[in-house]
């Protein structure tokens, strides 16, 4: 009989162990699938983020608005000539460009920006760049030749304050060729570069320029560049210096020996006064071309002038962005702008204009902008140039909507 428990006792013993392990087994199974699960999709998130992948994003900007105005034109012992005209859409100033962005691994970014103006579709850049080294990218394409600090930084609906552009500062433009950018610390300032070799600019039979395009006019190229000093360690002020030389003249013609160089210089102060967030920037060009003799449209004579141009505006913007109220959202704008070119030339002007404006910001890159802006422009022309000579001013209100996407 005691035999007979002992063995009892020992299946039950058997019984338990196995049911204990089948437990385990359970347990483990179910801990084994969620930790699966887990890990899988940790697996994804490192995939997604893993280095050497190719990401692609759409980023960009549209302006679009309306314009009225009014331009009064009168000639040496006239009466003045009134026209008013108005554009919804405001036809010099409507844009829409999308941004195409292609980085591959972390070294490598393709940037590409056509844009549509109301008429054209055409492409603000077309860019390859490479991160070389810590405080060295090297691009190339179709980009802003790297001038100044309004072209290349400010220009964009959703950053300017005003509705308008300061007038000459087109040039030297977009160009087909080479870069290098950078900065580093200096102490507690910091220094950047920017410099760029590219086709270059082209001299046109009346002595203005433009850019040659992808095909050079010449054999020469043009070297230009920005030096920029940003002197306190917050940043708040950047003083920029920028230089530029090109040959212009078309090979085999009577401008082969024209040469083009450019000086400027500009200043960007943001800082804050509580409660108010100022923005003062300014830019001074000046453009020397070599002395050319030019061929009248009128009569096929032969004439020179002083080809010189020079260019600047001064801005200030001031907005309450520490106030509790909704006036936080506006801000009040102002610039001054001046546009002088060669006197005794087909297009010789002293332009100088001033914008007021009123902005109210929907949001750090949407903007609705109500700007006023009156111009005076008096013709510095020679008639044997075949310009007109006379004064116009013109009245301008605008309405403007922009936004960066």
């Amino acid at each position: 009989m005691k035999r007979i428990n002992k063995i009892g006792h020992c299946l039950l013993a058997i019984a338990l162990i196995l049911l204990s392990i089948n437990s385990v087994k359970a347990q483990q199974t179910t801990a084994d699938s969620a930790l699966l699960g887990r890990i899988a999709i940790l697996e994804q998130q490192v995939a997604d983020q893993k280095p050497g992948e190719s990401h692609f994003m759409v980023a960009g900007l549209t302006t679009f608005g309306f314009v009225s105005s009014k331009t009064t034109f009168t000639a040496p012992g006239s009466m003045g000539q009134i026209t008013r005209a108005n554009s919804l859409g405001d036809a010099d100033h409507y844009e829409l460009s999308p941004m195409f962005l292609f980085r591959h691994g972390d070294n490598l970014l393709v940037e590409f920006e056509p844009s549509f103006d109301g008429t054209n579709i055409g492409v603000n850049w077309a860019n390859i760049s490479y991160f070389a080294a810590p405080g060295l990218v090297v691009h190339a394409g179709y980009f802003v030749v790297p001038f100044g600090i309004y072209s290349k930084k400010l220009a964009a609906g959703w950053i300017d304050k005003l509705a308008g552009d300061p007038a000459g500062l087109d040039l030297p433009g977009t160009d087909f060729g080479i870069g290098f950018s950078g900065g580093f610390p200096l102490g507690d300032m910091k220094w950047s570069y920017d410099v760029s070799l590219t086709n270059g600019l082209q001299l046109l039979p009346d002595g203005e320029l433009q850019n040659a395009g992808i095909v050079d006019n010449n054999k020469g190229k043009m070297l230009s560049g920005r030096v920029s000093l940003l002197p306190f360690s917050n940043s708040s002020l950047e003083i920029g210096v920028s230089a530029l030389h090109s040959n212009a003249g078309d090979a085999g013609s009577n401008f082969t020996s024209a040469n083009v160089t450019m000086y400027g210089a500009d200043i960007n102060f943001v800082k804050t006064f509580s409660p108010f967030l100022v923005n003062i920037k300014g830019q001074y060009n000046k453009i020397n071309v070599t002395p050319q003799t030019y061929t009248s449209p009128v009569d096929s004579s032969l004439f020179s002038y002083n080809n010189v141009t020079s260019s600047a505006f001064a801005q200030i913007s001031v907005r309450p962005v520490g106030s509790d109220s909704f006036l936080k959202n506006f801000e009040l704008a102002y610039r001054y702008s001046n546009y002088t070119t060669p006197a005794g030339s087909a297009w010789g002007q002293n332009f100088h204009e001033n914008d007021f404006g009123l902005d109210y910001w929907l949001s750090w890159r949407t903007v609705l902008k109500f700007t006023y802006a009156q111009s005076r422009s008096l013709s510095t022309t020679s008639v044997t140039a075949g310009g007109t000579p006379g004064l116009t001013n013109i009245n301008s209100l605008y309405l403007q909507f922009s936004v960066e996407f």
